[in-house]
């Protein structure tokens, strides 16, 4: 019986750094090593961490990159690697480095660049030519990088065509949820693997990042499917993990045998424009006895688990891995500023972060008691710092040259700022990160103050709507003995507080109605006559896309924050702020 010991080492890579890298590829080599591992591999371009961006123009950067490719060569002693770096030839190459026992076998470049969405690869790297077939320990290998598994007559089938029994795939794909919050790309990603796996009669591993980069979240979940393919495994979901199980070559060989599509796709294949090269690394696998692997559960995660998950791994990484130690947190006794603080608390601990009430004469009793009981759940410091001796001193000081006219929400939006400016001048002073706390909702219709709430260093539910916060706010209880956002916070009605008796309601329709328009018209570019044609009051569509219309200066000033949609403000959508199209 023919088998294959792999190992996918599904890390948490940081874009430039190096050392950290290369340590955490080094610490996997051994780990794996230990376990007997035949081939190792690690996600794409994880020596130099993805998306590097305009990285990639400096020289030194490659530099450095190719030096720690070195290393990593050196100290990959008796098993064989696939690592993902920047190769620099005539061009920069999206590239794997297939690494055997101290030495450099080969490398393979990227044959599809992605350039829509979140991706612009076609910006830095010059596209590969070529597939390959490695022969490792008898067992035929092609290797692909990312988008290459995503086409169907692509590499994975030449490969598989030219003697590869396993296909290994090396990614940085990204999270977001399916639209309008259904499965997202993780079950997307596993339909696809599985169809290539079964339709190539190969033995597919997938090998993921995982961790927060910038607005990005990467997953993990990396997989193994079979020939058939079903699945054999599957990596955690937004956790570092090393996923070793032996596969079954034989049973490959032996399903070719019985599968008649595989002769006629054989004919083919040999009109591809690929032609993969057969490299022999080794011939024989050590028989020597190898340790017992436990074996693996597989995770089952709801949506709500998914996209908490999704904000406390890309609110952790952005935080720690930018150097702060706390963030603060501007705490209104509302859902949207409390749903923030249980994330944050979950992610960093609750010592390392700080909630600020900054009451008004707008502000409820309730509003104040709510923010403090919030704080006292989640185990976090509460400073206190009312805002109304400040806004007096800025009505008097305006007395004069807004003489004559009627209070209107340039009042409103100086309580906004002064409260931003206050979180800005602790985030100064004490070297804290301040988390902003609108929601997509908001931002989508500009329903928040520029150089107020927008006043911050990274917006952690800026691509969550409203209706969404609330989901989440109900798994977050769901966790413990009790209720951690009160009953008290999640039944009010949403209001800003800057004028007396004021609601959400009073200028929006219900969020569940603005959710539906607004997922309708932002995330799949519906027009207004065929949101109408939904069964939505026209009065309310029209008036929605106006305000998402009329708001996109705004959303150039909000700062960045975790995507989990499809279609994110900033990554994804992206419309000029002079633009004079209206539907």
């Amino acid at each position: 019986m023919r088998q294959l010991r792999i190992g996918m080492a599904q890390i948490n890579s940081t874009v430039g750094d190096f050392e950290g890298n290369t340590r955490k590829i080094l610490e996997a080599i051994g780990e794996a090593r230990s376990l007997s591992v035949d081939l190792l591999t690690f996600p794409e371009l994880a020596i130099c961490g993805y998306p590097p961006e305009d990285l990639l123009f400096k020289p030194h950067f490659l530099q450095q990159n190719l030096r720690c490719l070195d290393k990593v060569i050196e100290n990959s002693s008796g098993l064989t690697a696939v690592v993902g770096f920047v190769d620099r030839k005539d061009d920069n190459y999206n590239a794997a480095a297939v690494i055997h026992d101290g030495k450099l076998a080969g490398v393979y470049h990227k044959v599809y660049l992605p350039n829509y969405g979140v991706s612009d690869e076609d910006r830095y790297f010059r596209a590969g030519r070529e597939c390959q077939v490695y022969i490792i320990g008898g067992v035929g290998v092609g290797i692909t990088i990312c988008e290459d598994i995503w086409y169907e007559a692509g590499p994975v089938a030449a490969e598989a065509y030219a003697g590869a029994e396993v296909i290994v795939n090396i990614s940085a794909s990204p999270y977001h949820v399916g639209r309008p919050y259904h499965r997202g790309r993780r079950y997307l990603r596993e339909s696809m693997v599985e169809s290539r796996a079964a339709d190539n009669v190969v033995i597919v591993a997938y090998n993921n990042l995982v961790g927060g980069q910038d607005q990005l979240v990467f997953d993990g979940n990396s997989l193994v499917l079979d020939e058939k393919g079903l699945l054999l495994a599957r990596g955690k979901q937004f956790e570092e993990d090393l996923i070793v199980l032996d596969l079954d070559i034989e049973a490959v060989f032996q399903a070719r045998l019985q599968d008649p599509r595989w002769r006629k796709a054989t004919l083919l294949t040999e009109a591809q424009q690929w032609r993969p090269t057969r490299i022999v690394v080794s011939e024989a696998l050590s028989d020597a006895a190898k340790p017992t692997l436990k074996p693996r559960k597989f995770q089952r995660h709801s949506l709500e688990e998914e996209i908490y998950g999704a904000l406390m791994l890309g609110t952790r990484d952005y935080v720690r891995k930018n150097g702060f130690e706390k963030v603060v947190i501007g705490l209104s006794g509302g859902i949207d500023s409390s749903l923030v603080a249980a994330i944050a608390s979950d992610a960093l601990g609750p010592s390392s972060v700080v909630g600020v009430t900054m009451p008004s004469r707008y502000s409820s009793p309730a509003s104040a008691s709510d923010a403090e009981l919030v704080a006292q759940n989640l185990g976090i410091r509460l400073m206190t710092i009312p805002i109304d001796k400040i806004f007096q001193v800025y009505l008097e000081e305006l007395a004069s040259p807004f003489e004559g006219t009627e209070p209107n929400v340039a009042e409103e939006n100086i309580q906004a700022r002064i409260r931003g400016a206050i979180l800005m001048a602790l985030s100064n002073k004490f070297g804290w990160l301040a988390l902003t706390t609108g929601n997509k909702s908001e931002l989508a219709i500009g329903f928040n103050t520029s150089h107020g709430d927008l006043a911050g260093g990274f917006a952690v539910i800026k691509d969550v709507y409203k209706t969404m916060v609330y989901r989440l706010a109900k798994y977050r209880n769901s966790l413990g003995g009790h209720e951690l956002i009160p009953s008290a916070v999640m039944g009010k009605p949403p209001s800003a507080e800057l004028r007396p008796d004021q609601r959400d309601s009073d200028t929006l329709p219900p969020y569940g109605l603005l959710d539906r328009v607004l997922v309708a018209y932002v995330e799949e570019d519906k027009s207004v006559d065929q949101i109408v044609a939904m069964g939505i009051d026209e009065k309310v569509v029209r008036h929605a896309a106006q305000l998402v219309d009329a708001s996109e200066f705004k959303r150039r000033q909000a700062p960045p924050g975790v995507k989990i949609t499809p279609r994110a403000f900033g990554r994804d959508r992206r419309l000029p702020i002079t633009n004079k199209f209206r539907e």
